[in-house]
């Protein structure tokens, strides 16, 4: 599971899911707890961190 996160009520969320990304806008205390930090919601990390984890959806 990827769950993906911006604001402290999301770090439940992503500590639980097996890939937790924050958001380069994400706060701080988010980005130190997720496993990896991706592009900001403006530059479509969302789907930026897909594509990484899943290439065959980029076709």
């Amino acid at each position: 599971m990827i769950a993906f996160g911006d604001g402290h009520n999301d770090a439940s969320m992503v500590k639980y899911a097996g890939i937790g990304v924050a958001m380069a806008n994400a706060v701080d205390d988010l980005k130190a707890i997720a496993d990896e930090v991706t592009l900001s919601n403006e530059e479509d990390g969302i789907a930026v961190s897909l594509y990484k984890h899943m290439p065959e959806i980029a076709a």
